[in-house]
């Protein structure tokens, strides 16, 4: 049991992390249902080919499928969170907009 305790004493603030994103982020990050939904389509794909010739095959189908996954979640605004609406939330210049768009 305290074991536990300490586990979780340790663990607060990574499960705790959501709560330091903006309120009309939160509602959107209660659920892993995206990904698992995105790694089951990469799951799905693979299994009908099969058999891949080499490790670059591999990278080429799941970049594709990631590809076509952000342009769907791109269009899709009011579902997922949009690269706006995180951009402000740190200065990393990874995270930032494309010189482009904003």
């Amino acid at each position: 049991m305290h074991k536990l305790a300490a586990l979780m004493d340790e663990a607060e603030t990574d499960v705790l992390a959501y709560m330091t994103f903006p309120a009309q982020h939160r509602v959107k990050l209660h659920s892993t249902n995206p990904l698992e939904r995105l790694n089951g389509e990469i799951n799905r794909r693979t299994d009908v080919v099969g058999i891949f010739p080499n490790e670059d095959a591999i990278t080429r189908l799941v970049g594709a499928i990631l590809l076509e996954q952000n342009d769907e979640w791109a269009v899709q605004r009011a579902r997922y969170m949009t690269l706006e609406t995180i951009a402000p939330l740190g200065d990393d210049p990874i995270v930032g907009l494309p010189s482009l768009a904003s």
